[in-house]
Order: structure tokens, then C-alpha cells, then sequence
């Protein structure tokens, strides 16, 4: 078998499991506020949640809470066997929620975004309704342990401290952005030749990047990455950096993209999916930003999108192609 035949066989397989997961009757419904159809999961507790209150787990930070999509983002077998073993979402609420207060009002689907954040937090960060004997230690790039048994000072101690060093404060968020980093052109060279590309875009305290492409003057990433927006936003910034394995990476030039066009349009607008496929704004290049050309904003198939072409700033050469696609978290 070649590996193209492998690798369409292992993302087959990996699709297959999640969906038959995500058919699991307790499973249909968000584990948070009771919305049925839930498209997204936080894949390190293991349950499904809806679309608003996926933007709260966002705001908790990945080292508490790692959302993605079940249509739209790639799940790793890792990520997979994470929520088999949860076993849904009725056994993760049946640890999370274990000592709910009596007469204690969950959100539903048209609870408001502060109360459905607070009700959130309270469950996963603080968790204020475990068994006191049983707290929930989580990292970034692992599933959550169950640590019976161990002293309730110790591992507060040591989650409390992981929370202030890794996030800053609650923040209320409005939509989520998908970025694809296509890909760029003429890069400037900061190795002997050629440099070793990589991405890192920043949107207020997140910030995310692509793979490092070696040996690459016009590498293609087609990344897709994704950023929560809060309801006080800046432009996306874009960098791009040589990687250098014994010294500091090298900067390539930056960018930022002002996200303002594009989100007021989608509010002028409304809900993209009652909508035929049309143009419904533009940022337009001027010598104040660093478009290369006018950027429109289209719906496409239900979708709010944009292309994006830059010419990198502060450096000799060098372009970035993006393609921006926006969902409110109020649709």
C-alpha cells in the first residue's frame, strides 16, 4: 500500500470513529447547555459542546479546554481515543457535574454569553462541582487525569498557578476566525540560500502558527488556523520568522490585516447561510496597510470569506497569501 493509499485510509478510519462517536444518542445534544446537534468538541475533556458554548471553552485557554470542530478541523487518533475513553458526554458530566447544587439552572440555547462563561468556568477552571476528594489536573497538549487520592491543597496549588501564568482574565468573545495560510512568495533568504519559512499570527493574548518549511523561498502551507475574536478587537497580526535550530529565528517581515471590514459586513448582513453568493464588502489597499491588492468580502456557500494577498513589511521581499472564513458565535 503507498503512503497516499495509507494516509487516505488512516483520515477514512479517523473520520468513521468520530462520527460514530458523535451518533452516540447522549452525544447529541451539548454537553453545557443541552443544544442539539452539536458541531464542536473540547477534545482533552471529552465532550461535545454547540457553537456558543465552544467560544466560551475557547476563552478558558487549551490548557484547560481544546475545541474543534467536528466538520471542519482535522482530529488526530490521539485526539479520538481521548474522548472514547471519556466515554461522552454523560460520563464527563457525570464527574464534572457531580455535586451540581440543588435547583442549580444550567444554561440552555438562548442562556446569554456571560452567564453561559460563568456557568463554564465554574464546571471546568474552578471546577466547583466535583467530589472534593477528586480534582482534574489539565495540560495543553494532553487529555485531563483524574487524580483521586491526592491532596486537595497540592493540586490546587499547582492548577491555580498554571491558570495565572497562562491566561489573562475572562474575556468575551464574538466570533471565531479561521485563517488558511495559503502560502508565500519571493521570501527573503536568511540562511546561506534560502530560509526555513514558518507563520505565527497573534490576535490580542492568542497566538498560533504553521509548520516550518525547510529549505523554502515560496513555500505552500495551506494551514488552517483558528483564533477566537473578542468583542474588543485589534488587527491579526502576521509574522513570518526563518527557523534556526542553535540561534534565534530570523524575522521575515510582518503584517496585519484589519479585521473590521470583514466582521461588519457579516453583522450588516446577517446570516450568511439565508444568503445566495454575493460580495459584501472590501478593505481596500492604500498606503496605510499592506494589501497588494483590493480584498473582498464574499459569501460562499453559506460562508463569510475573504482573500487576503500581503506584501510583507520591513524586509527586503516577500508576500503572504491568506484566506480568512468568519463565524459569529451569535448565529
Amino acid at each position: 500500500m503507498s503512503n497516499l493509499q495509507y494516509n487516505r485510509k488512516s483520515s477514512s478510519d479517523t473520520a468513521r470513529r468520530l462520527k460514530d462517536l458523535l451518533h452516540k444518542s447522549e452525544n447529541r445534544i451539548c454537553a453545557d447547555c443541552g443544544a442539539e446537534d452539536p458541531k464542536w468538541a473540547s477534545t482533552n475533556i471529552g465532550v461535545f459542546i454547540c457553537l456558543k458554548c465552544s467560544g466560551a471553552h475557547r476563552s478558558l485557554g487549551t490548557h484547560i479546554s481544546k475545541v474543534l470542530s467536528v466538520t471542519l478541523d482535522e482530529w488526530s487518533d490521539d485526539e479520538i481515543d481521548s474522548m472514547i475513553e471519556v466515554g461522552g458526554n454523560s460520563a464527563a458530566n457525570a464527574i464534572y457535574e457531580a455535586f451540581l447544587p440543588q435547583g442549580y439552572s444550567k444554561p440552555t440555547l438562548h442562556t446569554g454569553h456571560d452567564q453561559r462563561l460563568k456557568f463554564i468556568r465554574s464546571k471546568y477552571e474552578l471546577q466547583e462541582f466535583l467530589k472534593p476528594s477528586l480534582r482534574i489536573v489539565s495540560f495543553a497538549s494532553s487529555k485531563s487525569f483524574l487524580q483521586p487520592g491526592d491532596s486537595g491543597k497540592d493540586i490546587d496549588s499547582g492548577f491555580e498557578s498554571d491558570i495565572s501564568e497562562k491566561t489573562v482574565g475572562m474575556v468575551e468573545f464574538i466570533g471565531i476566525l479561521k485563517v488558511k495560510v495559503v502560502k508565500g512568495t519571493n521570501l527573503a533568504i536568511r540562511d546561506m540560500l534560502t530560509s526555513d519559512p514558518y507563520v505565527i499570527l497573534n490576535l490580542g493574548q492568542q497566538k498560533v502558527q504553521t509548520t516550518v518549511k525547510k529549505s523554502n523561498l515560496n513555500p505552500v502551507w495551506n494551514e488552517v488556523l483558528s483564533l477566537s475574536v473578542p468583542q474588543r478587537f485589534g488587527p491579526l497580526k502576521l509574522q513570518v520568522y526563518d527557523y534556526d535550530m542553535f540561534s534565534a529565528d530570523d524575522i521575515m517581515g510582518e503584517a496585519e490585516v484589519d479585521l473590521q471590514p470583514m466582521i461588519t459586513s457579516a453583522t450588516a448582513f446577517g446570516d450568511p447561510n439565508l444568503l445566495e453568493d454575493m460580495q459584501i464588502g472590501k478593505w481596500l489597499k492604500s498606503g496605510d496597510n499592506a494589501l497588494i491588492k483590493d480584498s473582498t468580502i464574499n459569501i460562499v456557500e453559506g460562508k463569510v470569506k475573504q482573500q487576503v494577498f500581503l506584501k510583507l513589511q520591513n524586509v527586503e521581499s516577500g508576500e503572504i497569501e491568506l484566506e480568512l472564513e468568519w463565524t459569529a458565535l451569535n448565529q
